[in-house]
């Protein structure tokens, strides 16, 4: 995987190399898909949700240019691989799952592998983790077709947002989002398909 799927496909991080070489993603699987946990594609996880392909994990940790003293909030833990990998990168981690089963199991994997700056919270996502911020880098898993405001605020200014951005069943977009005098400076980098943002910002895009 990482030979073939990520330093094949331009990942370059060092840091972030060794992190998705040292997380078991087996671990994060459901037993039906292990024999495919390391495939270069998104899997199912239950409660209609997915874990990331390798590649776009890592490409997305790229993005984030973490170098381990930074305070970071996930939107999605899903099965809490990319927690797990953040738990290598950055100094604390914060990360909401607006699916209670899903947060619980996660909760379990992070506490086998020891990942104890890491935590969790069952949660909408669209409203982030006031009490924790700011932030210095906010990442989410499922798309939004905007930034969330809750979480712009709670971005520090130079950080930067990483999510999908746009609707389902339409063209999503890789985007980073930093903030620059507060203004939102916003690149567009790949084509992507992730699940929907669920909870507040469902009702706010229709």
């Amino acid at each position: 995987m990482i030979e073939r799927d990520l330093k094949g496909r331009g990942i370059k991080d060092a840091r972030v190399l060794a992190a998705m070489a040292a997380v078991p993603r087996e671990l994060f699987v459901p037993d039906a898909q292990k024999s495919a946990a390391y495939d270069d594609r998104p899997l199912p996880i239950g409660s209609g949700q997915t874990i990331s392909q390798p590649y776009i994990v890592a490409y997305m940790s790229e993005l984030l240019a973490l170098k381990g003293q930074e305070k970071v909030l996930e939107i999605g833990t899903g099965s809490g691989y990319q927690a797990a990998l953040l738990a290598r990168l950055a100094a604390r981690v914060y990360s909401i799952e607006i699916v209670p089963a899903l947060s619980a199991q996660a909760q379990s994997r992070l506490k086998q592998l020891g990942a104890d700056n890491v935590e969790l919270k069952v949660g909408d996502g669209f409203f982030g983790w006031e009490e924790k911020a700011p932030f210095d880098a906010i990442l989410l898993t499922a798309a939004s077709p905007k930034v969330p405001e809750p979480l712009w605020r709670q971005l520090r200014e130079g950080g930067q947002i990483i999510m999908p951005l746009g609707r389902p069943g339409q063209i999503q977009r890789l985007t980073r989002v930093r903030k620059v005098s507060g203004k939102q400076a916003v690149e567009h980098l790949s084509e992507v398909i992730f699940v929907p943002l669920t909870g507040t910002i469902e009702q706010r895009s229709r």
